[in-house]
């Protein structure tokens, strides 16, 4: 799909300059994916850029910490900003544009619009962090009209934000494939987060529990119900020192609405927040898959 010579990364700071050099690229007939990160890049983050790889002619990677997704003032000024080493390994990973705004780029005034999200993005993360998945839709709206790529890649690990840009595609009326893929876990089961650097050497080897729990509970649903599955999860974590669920929850994997029986849905997914210290952590098991 793409030569054997690679062309340099491009590393590009202004939309004008992102635009001009996406729009030549379609020129000459090549198809874009698009990979939106808050930089800080994991493994999890270069297994998106190489599923992109694979299959675009062009990749554009954007690295931006998005404040208006932000509730928190506090995690927004401690999240991981590490532009350097995102760039290395995307030049590494084979990426062709790599997009580094400005917040005064991205918000040269303030982004009043409201999305009507609907019921995907009023529960769990919806609930817990009012105004985030309003703010998720505004940078991503921006990116996909900027980019306009032929698909954008998104992880699992965030499951409940991928049903909410699905439907802001929908009512923004984006012609473009949201393709959604695989957690990625360390060894220890934990999933690959920006954030996982904030915790301390003893929380680090708490933090793995998470999965374990939720993997244990896969066994223990097959005999109780989903509200007893619930409170198992919650109370096994919740026995463990440095760990608070904030909330386990067990929807439809479709709509992000709560099942309260296995077969109210063909899909059927658990989605946790667990703060690990003062750590935020979010992660996902599938009970029944589509």
């Amino acid at each position: 799909m793409h030569s054997s010579k690679r062309k340099e990364m491009k590393v590009v700071r202004t939309i004008s300059e992102l635009k001009s050099l996406i729009s030549g690229f379609k020129k000459e007939g090549k198809q874009v994916g698009l990979v939106p990160t808050m930089g800080a890049l994991h493994a999890g983050h270069m297994s998106l850029v190489s599923r992109a790889r694979k299959e675009n002619d062009i990749v554009a990677v954007s690295v931006f910490v998005n404040p208006t997704q932000f509730n928190n003032k506090e995690d927004l000024r401690t999240y991981p900003r590490t532009e350097e080493q995102d760039c290395a390994l995307l030049e590494a990973a084979g990426c062709d544009v790599v997009f580094v705004p400005s917040v005064e780029e991205i918000y040269p005034e303030e982004d009043t619009r409201v999305f009507d999200l609907g019921p995907v993005a009023e529960v769990m993360e919806g609930k817990f962090r009012p105004g985030h998945f309003n703010g998720v839709a505004q940078i991503v709206s921006k990116l996909f009209s900027f980019v306009e790529p032929d698909k954008a890649y998104f992880g699992e690990k965030d499951f409940q934000q991928i049903a909410v840009i699905r439907r802001m595609v929908e009512l923004e009326g984006f012609k473009l494939e949201i393709v959604s893929c695989p957690i990625k876990r360390e060894d220890d089961g934990l999933a690959l987060s920006s954030r996982n650097v904030r915790l301390s050497e003893e929380q680090r080897k708490i933090a793995p529990n998470i999965y374990r729990v939720l993997k244990e509970s896969c066994n223990f649903a097959s005999n109780h119900t989903v509200a007893e599955t619930v409170a198992m999860v919650t109370e096994e974590l919740n026995k463990l020192p440095q760990l608070e669920v904030e909330y386990y929850e067990i929807v439809n994997g479709l709509t992000m609405q709560p099942v309260e029986n296995w077969n109210d849905a063909p899909y059927v997914v658990g989605c946790i927040t667990v703060y690990c210290g003062d750590v935020r952590l979010i992660d996902n098991i599938t009970y029944k898959a589509l």
